[in-house]
């Protein structure tokens, strides 16, 4: 089990987050619960942001918002300093709405919507990241209705193929994302921004896919774009910044490598230095630097508690134990066939000793959180905790067989407080409307 930094087991045999006792936590919030280790969060947008200060100088991380989003979150990144990469409305709402600088915010999307993209000049959003063949029309027209001049980065498509899941592989040939560089069809995008007086051309931006542990794919991703970066210098074209977006791996189960904040830290220092000596042997223009790190920054942060309910046994087959939650509240088993660890939170010490799969409560016979792990013998009221579920598990929620989606709870210093207070069923049913058509 990799226990992060501020989670421990204390002498109660129970697991403690940020000080906190994930028992008396279930005791006061309830179940399922998202706990989220607000310091370790801290910490890796520090690191980070240390690092690409100590080994390259000119750069910042933005926080990659749809790994997990709330206001909570993005007083956090207010607080640390960094920039932020939004994907929608939504996301650019609720950091404006607690007053985080939009200049830093980063606005992706294969299909931006008007509506969206008044939002962000509404917001004023630093930079809009072109995706689609009719953006830079778009965006001009609005930029001209607002008077103001946006900045817009191109995503291109570099080729590199990252060794991860297909569904979160983002730079290979046939992917919605970005523009080809081979085509040509990443250069006539930028000649036309180029052409429009309303848009500035700040630089480009690549994302090679996501739970990438080959460091690799990253050097050879720098090498990719500073070779486009030298042939559009070739024809008078600057490259301000490179946004080389985010990818980095974390550790779900023991097949996954376990990375530590400096461990982190190495993959931006070799994709730096890597840019730096391509930078000078390409001779170019230094270009201001950015990365978009989103699990690796919540990932191992969140926890989720789930109370123990029926108990299920096969004989000779398989023994289940089923919890409070499922995948209304993680989708990824379902969707990814991600896997996960768990501990009898309650029991921590007791030994693992039976091979069970924790079921969810779902009306789905894939709702299965964890196949084939080792427990202790669990029994109804027991307290499971499933570690790294602070990236795409609150944000991916739903209220499937109109389940609630459970709260978020964040964690520092022996202290807690909601993040996300508890939907309720009047919640859900709140938009419900009965149409008169007779």
């Amino acid at each position: 089990m990799n226990y992060r930094d501020t989670m421990k087991i204390n002498a109660a045999g129970h697991l403690e987050i940020g000080g906190c006792d994930c028992v008396e936590l279930a005791r006061q919030y309830g179940t399922p619960l998202y706990v989220m280790d607000e310091e370790y969060v801290r910490s890796v947008c520090r690191a980070f942001k240390q690092t690409i200060e100590k080994t390259y100088g000119s750069g910042n991380m933005a926080y990659a918002s749809k790994a997990f989003s709330c206001k909570a979150i993005y007083n956090v990144m207010k607080q640390e300093k960094t920039f932020i990469d939004v994907v929608s409305g939504g996301e650019i709402y609720t950091a404006a709405s607690v007053g985080f600088d939009m200049s830093g915010a980063f606005f992706h999307g294969n299909n931006k919507t008007d509506g969206e993209l008044e939002l962000a000049m509404r917001t004023g959003v630093g930079t809009i990241v072109i995706d689609a063949a009719d953006d830079a029309e778009r965006i001009d027209t609005l930029a001209r209705r607002f008077e103001r001049v946006q900045n817009v980065l191109v995503r291109v498509n570099p080729g590199v193929e990252a060794h991860t899941h297909s569904y979160i592989q983002t730079a290979k040939v046939d992917s919605k994302f970005g523009f080809s560089v081979s085509s040509g069809a990443a250069t006539a995008a930028i000649k036309d921004v180029l052409s429009r007086k309303n848009l500035h051309f700040s630089g480009l931006h690549c994302h090679i896919g996501s739970q990438i542990f080959d460091r690799s794919a990253f050097a050879l991703a720098v090498d990719v774009m500073t070779d486009y970066m030298r042939e559009l210098a070739g024809e008078g074209i600057e490259v301000e910044t490179l946004n080389m977006g985010g990818g980095f791996g974390v550790h779900y189960t023991e097949e996954d490598p376990k990375y530590n904040v400096d461990e982190y830290c190495d993959y931006v220092s070799l994709l730096t230095r890597t840019l730096c000596e391509c930078v000078e042997r390409k001779n170019l223009k230094k270009p201001f630097f950015v990365i978009e790190p989103g699990r690796a920054v919540v990932g191992e942060a969140g926890v989720t508690l789930y109370s123990v309910g029926a108990v299920k046994d096969i004989p000779g087959v398989r023994k289940y134990v089923a919890v409070d939650g499922g995948m209304t509240d993680n989708i990824r088993p379902a969707l990814y066939e991600a896997k996960y660890e768990a501990i009898l939170a309650n029991r921590a010490n007791d030994e693992a000793k039976e091979k069970v799969s924790i079921a969810g409560k779902c009306c789905e016979s894939g709702d299965i959180i964890i196949k084939d792990i080792c427990l202790p013998e669990a029994k109804r009221g027991d307290l499971i905790a499933v570690f790294t579920t602070g990236a795409y598990c609150y944000s991916m929620a739903s209220n499937y067989n109109r389940n609630a989606v459970p709260p978020v709870v964040f964690v520092r210093g022996g202290k807690s407080g909601y993040a996300v207070k508890p939907q309720t069923y009047e919640d859900i049913a709140r938009l419900d409307a009965i149409p008169q058509t007779e």
